[in-house]
């Protein structure tokens, strides 16, 4: 996570309402957890190598299971 403070208001921002504000706070903690879920595999990595290709799932078996999820979701209208 950023330890790094707020940066002070820039007076020739446009300010976001409240829901546009809780919106981007929400996204930019969502991207930030995937991103610390790279790292710690990226740690992982590095701390103990690689692991072996016969402990891994073959990419035609986890893009099938993929696939099945998205099947069985609800429609969505974009």
């Amino acid at each position: 996570m950023s330890q790094q403070p707020a940066p002070a208001p820039v007076p020739d921002r446009q300010p976001l309402d409240e829901h546009a504000a809780a919106s981007a706070r929400a996204y930019a903690a969502a991207e930030r957890a995937k991103t610390d879920v790279l790292a710690s595999v990226l740690e992982d990595i590095a701390a103990n190598g690689y692991p072996s290709p016969e402990s891994g799932v073959p990419w035609e078996a986890a893009r099938d299971a993929h696939l099945a999820r998205l099947a069985d979701e609800q429609p969505r209208v974009a």
